[in-house]
């Protein structure tokens, strides 16, 4: 499967996933009640099934849906999995050589990660969408992410901002 996060980096990318979730929940005008509604869990690399695991992208969103047994008005919910491949981002960080450190690339790909799942909760996006729609939906997400991201005047974030563009892929979807 490749490296994994060592148990410092684990607890980097709680942190970083936190201060994310702060700063979109501002972004959007979230409240913590309606956080919640917005189920997802954060897994990485040593803990993914295999169908988790995505070559091309530093993370990758899985849509599940859980069904409760049908009784009359009662149904189910969806939940995300935001499912981080250690691995690309550990090789990331390395072959920018000190100048793409892994505490703000990690924030890029947690608001980034975050801000699909708010778009895809609040039918702003479509998770179901056609692959030729998926590149626009990206690109807007992209949009708001450095705009979520934009108050943060950190030269090290801003390198992140910079090289990991639209021309980039930070992460893909997938049911």
């Amino acid at each position: 499967m490749g490296r994994n996060f060592d148990a410092t980096q684990i607890s980097l990318a709680g942190r970083t996933f936190a201060q994310a979730e702060m700063m979109a929940g501002q972004y959007f005008r979230l409240s913590p009640a309606e956080w919640k509604g917005h189920r997802y869990d954060v897994k990485t690399l040593a803990f993914l099934e295999r169908h988790e695991v995505r070559e091309g992208a530093f993370a990758h969103l899985c849509r599940y849906q859980y069904r409760k047994e049908r009784k009359e008005g009662e149904g189910g919910f969806q939940f995300y999995r935001i499912c981080l491949q250690d691995n690309r981002i550990l090789d990331a960080v390395e072959r920018a050589h000190s100048f793409i450190r892994l505490a703000p690339l990690l924030l890029y790909i947690a608001a980034h990660e975050l801000v699909h799942v708010v778009r895809f909760e609040q039918g702003e996006g479509n998770f179901d969408a056609p692959e030729d729609k998926k590149s626009s939906e990206e690109q807007t997400v992209h949009r708001i992410t450095r705009n979520l991201l934009k108050p943060l005047t950190d030269p090290d974030l801003n390198l992140v901002l910079d090289c990991f563009s639209n021309r980039y892929q930070i992460g893909d979807l997938m049911q």
